[in-house]
């Protein structure tokens, strides 16, 4: 099986011809960009946020989507020009090296998967809510089931699935923005504006409140990248890319900052219903729009299997960039029908796994996995920023036709958005909480390019 070397272009086919599907229509991309936005971090996770900074969780999240929005323009650029299943796994490697690309990949492969269980468990919840006596074990098979089975067929069919589930989101999140503008002026049917009643104690627990919903803002905004994987098996990548990537500043204002905006101006932030039910579900309820609350619980559940779905899709396929370059078990490589059909049942596995984890070892196995994966992102929109830094001046000297989309006053914003990532780990080490998931990245991050340094060692002596 052909490998890259660490300058190269990561092979797109495997000996005798075979390679990932290009089944992914332009419409399944645009909507998997769309949606890939709304996640269920934004839906499930954003009340926390909200009870720790107060109405200040608007800033908290135009914060953290100013650094998105440029972590998705590098990713983008790179993507554009080098289109690759490993996205900034493989980008990682051709610019610092296979342990980088090594070290990113899986540290993102377990999240990816604990991220699985972990909604698969969450939907199941909801689920359970409308069919008490129901084992939620029995919901969180048949969701693994149904979802492995669509990503073991033809790739085409997480896309469709992935369109209809994106669909729904932004059209749900659409009108939800449509009813709480109209309640803020005033003019919906049976509801009066709250004026700025609710936003007088706009940093209800100061700067340390402020810090906490910006902590809790980075990390919904996770899932941005699955779009970058899915434009390899697209039938035009560059373009894929480059209209997702063009598209992330607007959606992110519109979908994170206004719904955040439209939810403190009309419920107190101090709501208990903002954690019980979740924002979206508490901001309906309060106004009075009859089952319009049980509607949203469908669009989080919606957004959760949406999640599980991408997720698995996500994690097989950096598992399968991986293998293909030298970077792991040959057996992950295998291609059925353009599928990676072992990597992806592996990947549903180590998913069930975590599931199981969460009903035999809730008080340490699987708090400790949890804690290993928290802040595993912003080690790889690290590896992107490093990543890009490297590579621009790389595709500047010897293929500048490839800047499709090019990296916003390179290298300056680069350098401000490394510098953003920096400030967002001193504010982990300062948390007790977030000091401990801190940690244990950081020592799975470590202990992964040990690994890939060694391994990049042994094959070089080869």
């Amino acid at each position: 099986m052909p490998t890259s070397t660490t300058t190269g272009t990561p092979p797109q086919q495997q000996e005798g011809g075979a390679s990932l599907s290009h089944g992914l229509k332009q419409r399944h991309l645009s909507m998997i960009a769309l949606g890939g936005v709304i996640g269920a971090g934004l839906f499930v996770g954003s009340g926390a946020g909200i009870a720790a900074a107060g109405p200040s969780i608007v800033i908290a999240y135009a914060l953290s989507g100013l650094l998105v929005m440029l972590v998705m323009r590098m990713l983008g650029e790179m993507s554009a020009a080098y289109p690759s299943s490993g996205s900034f796994s493989a980008h990682a490697e051709r610019a610092i090296g296979p342990w980088a690309g090594f070290a990113a990949g899986w540290s993102f492969w377990v999240l990816l998967c604990t991220a699985v269980g972990l909604e698969g468990i969450g939907a199941a919840h909801i689920v359970q809510g409308w069919l008490p006596g129901t084992p939620q074990w029995m919901w969180v098979a048949l969701f693994m089931v149904v979802f492995c089975g669509a990503n073991l067929a033809a790739v085409k069919n997480f896309g469709e699935f992935e369109f209809w589930f994106a669909a729904l989101k932004v059209g749900a999140i659409s009108l939800f923005l449509i009813l709480g503008v109209l309640a803020i002026a005033g003019v919906l049917p049976g509801t009066h504006s709250p004026g700025a009643a609710n936003l007088g104690d706009f940093m209800p627990h100061g700067n340390q409140g402020l810090l906490v919903g910006l902590l809790a803002s980075v990390f919904a905004y996770g899932g941005l990248e699955t779009v970058t994987i899915a434009a390899a098996e697209s039938e035009n990548p560059v373009k894929g890319v480059a209209s997702a990537v063009r598209t992330a500043m607007w959606r992110i204002a519109l979908f994170y900052i206004g719904s955040m905006a439209v939810v403190v101006t009309l419920v107190p932030w101090n709501s208990s219903e903002l954690l019980e039910k979740g924002p979206y579900v508490a901001t309906l309820d309060h106004l009075g729009i009859p089952g319009a609350g049980q509607l949203m619980n469908v669009v989080v559940l919606v957004a959760l299997l949406s999640a599980m779905n991408a997720n698995i899709y996500g994690s097989s396929r950096i598992a399968y960039s991986l293998v293909e370059r030298g970077q792991g078990p040959k057996a992950l490589v295998k291609l059925s029908g353009g599928v990676p059909r072992i990597a992806v049942l592996t990947s549903c596995f180590f998913g069930f796994v975590c599931v199981l984890l969460s009903y035999w070892r809730p008080n340490d196995v699987f708090p400790w996995l949890l804690n290993m994966i928290g802040a595993v992102i912003l080690v790889v929109w690290i590896f992107i920023a490093v990543s890009q830094l490297l590579l621009r001046r790389r595709i500047e000297r010897e293929a500048p036709e490839k800047l499709v989309v090019r990296m916003w006053a390179f290298p300056w914003l680069t350098w401000v958005a490394l510098a953003g990532m920096v400030a967002i780990f001193v504010l982990m080490a300062r948390e007790p909480d977030t000091r401990v998931q801190l940690c244990s990245t950081g020592g799975m991050t470590l202990f992964l390019a040990a690994v890939g340094y060694l391994w990049q060692r042994v094959r070089a002596k080869r």
